[in-house]
This record gives C-alpha cells, structure tokens and sequence, in this order.
C-alpha cells in the first residue's frame, strides 16, 4: 500500500467512527428522553405486589428496598423481598449502565419509585434501569 492509500483508508475508519458514536449518542438521547416521558406519563405508583398485572405497560412501580445485591457479571438487583427467589418484583441495573449511577447501596432500605417499561423475567415482573431519573425517592 502506498502512502495515499494509507492516509484515505485512515481517513475513511476515523470518518465511519465518527459517524457510529455520532449515531449512538442521538439514539441513547432519543431513549432518555423516552424514559423521562414515560416517568412522568404515570403519576400513580402500585405496589410491588402487582406489578405482574401491569406487565406490558410502561408505569411506576414501589416499595421499601430491602438489599442491593452487585452480580459478579456487574449487574445490580434492588431487592424487595427477604428472598429474591419468591419475590413478585424486581429491578435490575446492567453493568453497562452502572456508570450513571453513584453509590446504588445508599437505596438499602429507602422506600423508593422505580419508572420504566414493566416486563417480565424468569416469571417475574421486571423494570430495567437503565437511567438515574427511572429512580425516586418516595416521600412518604
């Protein structure tokens, strides 16, 4: 390969890098924006208890967390139940999103809203956090 070869190949991955991050960052404002909607969408929180009759819909979940508990993969549970196993809900935080959070163990034992899209998992009701916001602190 010649030297011009070089420099156009060189100029060509910088320019497809670019445009990928450029492309990922629009995508990952679009689906916090949608998040943050779908946060205030639903003012009404339910029980833990039930969210399972709400599976499909996006709402807000609450209730007292009882242990986080950190996966060796990364992942992060907030715990509701004395025992995850039977519990009817639960709320996870991927690894790869544990960087936008700050000491996740300070929620041991706050009662707390979680927002988001309520899905199902190993036969339980579910709410991926993927976003601080998804996260609130109740007042009651």
């Amino acid at each position: 390969m010649t030297r011009k070869q070089i420099a156009v190949a060189s100029i060509l991955v910088i320019a497809v890098c670019v445009a990928s991050a450029w492309i990922a960052y629009r995508s990952g404002r679009k689906q916090s924006a949608m998040l943050a909607r779908a946060a205030g969408a639903n003012a009404s929180c339910i029980d833990f208890h039930d969210a399972g009759s709400r599976t499909g819909q996006t709402g807000c979940v609450s209730g007292q967390v009882l242990k986080v508990f950190a996966s060796r993969s990364g992942n992060t549970f907030l715990d509701f139940c004395p025992d995850y196993r039977s519990c009817p809900f639960t709320s996870v935080i991927f690894s790869s999103d544990r960087g936008k959070f700050g000491d996740l163990s300070a929620l041991s034992g706050r009662r707390l809203e979680i927002h988001g899209p309520i899905t199902t998992y190993n036969g339980r009701a579910e709410i991926i956090v993927r976003e601080p916001q998804q996260i609130r602190e109740r007042e009651d």
